[in-house]
């Protein structure tokens, strides 16, 4: 797997995409941070995105609508979610979606660092897709 690989992460809470992006550096990879879903699609480097990590509830547009919006405009990136609050119907949708991951916050480094590593596999193989 490729070190040189962007993780772009995208939650409305500063220290929450300031810790992931410590653990997404720590691993070797580049990362990106957004606030925003809308500023994740207005930003110039949504085509070297290797995957995404996203809040479930933010304002405007939330990680489920960013899902959606990136499949029926053709982009298959990985999609880890991140939430304070885990319902069973939100991880089934976004499961059957494609996501790699569900995280419930505080999530362990170890659980996401597992998500990534599938995340990536999954980018670098398209039988994994």
């Amino acid at each position: 797997m490729s070190r040189n690989l962007t993780i772009s992460i995208i939650d409305d809470d500063e220290p929450v995409r300031a810790a992931i992006e410590n653990l997404v550096r720590s691993l070797g990879f580049g990362a990106t941070t957004f606030a925003s879903a809308e500023e994740f699609l207005n930003s110039s480097g949504m085509k070297e995105t290797s995957c995404v990590i996203t809040d479930v509830n933010m304002p405007g547009m939330t990680g489920i609508e960013l899902q959606s919006h990136l499949i029926a405009h053709g982009f298959d990136l990985p999609m880890i979610f991140i939430t304070a609050y885990p319902e069973e119907r939100t991880r089934q949708r976004v499961d059957a979606a494609g996501a790699v991951g569900f995280l419930s916050k505080p999530f362990d480094g170890g659980a996401m660092v597992r998500c990534i590593d599938k995340a990536l596999r999954r980018s670098d193989d398209p039988a994994e897709r």
